[in-house]
């Protein structure tokens, strides 16, 4: 699934960006608009079994969400897609775009949670505010999904940033046949042999001055 469906995010792992595990499908739902899950996300997994296709994944929310098709305990699913209308040709971007709609439209005739389905029933304004108190405390208001990727290219940077610095790094910037010592090295150099060259020079005046006065002593 290359391309998830709109408001459903993939969870993947940030250094390899594949699914941490090939018999779960990890995702996450952002709550639509107009519900009492709206602006929050939940975590949710598809599991795979040993048949599958011939057989429907089992479907389970991570994150706690009260609602009529979800039992409140295991966060296991109850949807057809997942069961009775199951088809081997069925896609895993069809079976999350039903369930998040499941978000907009509960099916409380199947519920799992039989007493959330009953409120609903009953008096969806009472569902609504149990189900946005349960929201509010388990939901996460910004995906982190997209924090893991964020913080997967902040440490790609960051190691870019360090190679960019590396000691073969710097020896690169260095132009071919430049010795970066040879200035400091032609400095000394210069120095030492300039002095030894004073020194001898000097020795050979004084000698120069010796030889004379002991020809003028023989005069």
């Amino acid at each position: 699934m290359k391309c998830p469906p709109g408001g459903i995010s993939l969870v993947v792992d940030p250094e390899t960006g594949m699914p941490s595990s090939l018999g779960e499908v990890v995702a996450e739902v952002e709550g639509p608009q107009g519900t009492p899950y709206e602006k929050h996300h939940f975590r949710l997994k598809l599991v795979l079994g040993i048949d599958f296709p011939s057989s429907p994944p089992r479907g389970f929310f991570l994150t706690k969400i009260y609602h009529p098709n979800v039992d409140i305990t295991t966060g296991a699913i109850c949807v057809n897609t997942l069961k009775k209308d199951w088809t081997s040709e069925t896609t895993f971007s069809h079976v999350l775009s039903v369930i998040r709609c499941l978000l907009i439209n509960p099916f409380p005739e199947s519920s799992l949670n039989d007493e959330a389905g009953k409120l609903f029933m009953e008096s969806y304004d009472e569902y609504s505010k149990r189900a946005r108190l349960m929201t509010d405390v388990h939901g996460r208001p910004h995906s982190s999904a997209t924090s893991e990727v964020d913080e997967k290219r902040r440490k790609s940077e960051l190691k870019d940033d360090e190679r960019s610095d590396s000691p073969q790094r710097r020896k690169s910037r260095i132009e071919p046949g430049m010795n970066p010592l040879a200035n400091k090295n032609s400095n000394s150099i210069s120095s030492s042999t300039g002095g030894k060259t004073d020194k001898a020079l000097g020795s050979k005046q004084a000698s120069g001055r010796m030889k004379k006065k002991k020809s003028l002593k023989r005069l």
